[in-house]
This record gives C-alpha cells, structure tokens and sequence, in this order.
C-alpha cells in the first residue's frame, strides 16, 4: 500500500451556530471549490455528524486543500484539518466512497483530535495539525510541517475578510491589478493589506512548502 495523506476535516464550534443545515451547505460548497482547484484521490465527501473526509496523493495538495477551504467560508464559519500520513487500505464498500483504514486515517484522526485540543487551549488560531501513521519511512517531518502549520493558522486567523479575500486571489492566480479592481480599491490599498495581515507571507509559505516537499 502507497502512502497517501489522508484528510478528516470538521466544522469549528459547530453547536455554536442556529442553522445546522445552513452551515453544512455552506462548508459543502467551501469543499466543492477547493476540490476544484486541488485534485484529490477521493474528494471530499461528508461521514458522520459534520465531519468530511478526503484523500491526497502528497502533502503540498492536501496543505494547499485545506487552506484553500479555510478562505473559501465566510466570516465567522471555520473548519478542523487532520492531516495523516500514512498508507490506506479499502476494507469494504459504502454508499457513497469505499470504507477505508490503515494507518494514514489512524494518524488523520489523532491530528484533528491534536488540533482540537490546541484550539480550546493555549492556540486558538489554530486548525490544522499533521500527523505520520505507521513507517516513518519516506515521510514528511511531524516538527517541520507542523511548525509551519503553527504559523500558517495563525496568520490566517487573524486576518481581515479583505485579507482573506486577497490571499485566496493570489492562490488563484489573479495579479495585483485584478484583485484591486475586485476589491474596488487602489493597487496601493491592496499591497498595504498584503503587508500588513501576513498575506504574502503565507502565500510565499505555501509555494516553499511546496517546493521543499514536493
């Protein structure tokens, strides 16, 4: 079995919100775009209650993935990210993707369970957490990527909608000029918001990452 990264995402502070239904169509259609921006092994489908879960052939898509999400929702609605490295096996058939175990969910589930635990702790920024399941063997650096990940989240979480906005447009490819005329602000407007809320830096973060694991 190849080691795969596979991906359980949960919706943040979810008895916290009226709307149930409301909620999880909203968390759908952030999934829906991510999914097409980022090709996955198996794309996000909902399990049980209002986890999701999805499979990646490496890190740098489900990091990508799981960013991607975070800035697709609007203010004031946020997801969980575990991400397990780890080999995946099918042991049966469900209804809607095959039933899977091994070690790389094994490790995707003590992740998101990290993360919760950081978020309701000393780390309320934070949302995602990584995790190696089974041979270490050719995998990623639990320190490294999480030390990232620590960064990465907490930026993130502190920045504006417009901040949000503008990252998510550079991930897409959209140049200064678009984003401002978008915005409906001046490319000066948008280079200062880009500065100052940490957006460059992520998107710079991102591409390393990228890079260093890909």
């Amino acid at each position: 079995m190849n080691a795969s990264i596979a991906v359980i995402v949960d919706i943040s502070r979810s008895k916290e919100h009226e709307d149930r239904v409301a909620l999880q169509r909203t968390v759908e259609h952030a999934l829906a775009q991510a999914g097409e921006r980022v090709a996955a092994r198996q794309p996000f489908v909902p399990t049980v209650g209002d986890e999701f879960q999805a499979v990646f052939a490496d890190l740098p898509a489900a990091l990508l993935a799981s960013l991607l999400v975070r800035l697709e929702l609007p203010a004031g609605v946020d997801c969980r990210f575990g991400l397990g490295f780890g080999a995946v096996r099918e042991i049966g058939a469900g209804p809607n993707v095959p039933l899977q175990d091994g070690p790389g969910w094994w490790a995707a589930r003590a992740a998101i369970d990290r993360a919760r635990a950081h978020e309701y702790a000393r780390l309320p920024e934070l949302r995602t957490w990584f995790a190696v399941g089974g041979t270490r063997d050719h995998a990623p650096d639990e320190a490294l990527v999480n030390a990232y990940l620590l960064g990465r989240d907490h930026l993130v979480g502190k920045m504006s909608d417009r901040g949000r906005r503008l990252l998510l447009g550079k991930l897409s490819g959209r140049t200064q000029r678009e984003l401002a005329e978008r915005e409906g602000v001046s490319a000066s407007a948008v280079s200062q918001t880009v500065r100052a809320q940490g957006v460059l830096a992520v998107f710079e973060g991102q591409r390393l990452m990228t890079e260093v694991l890909g």
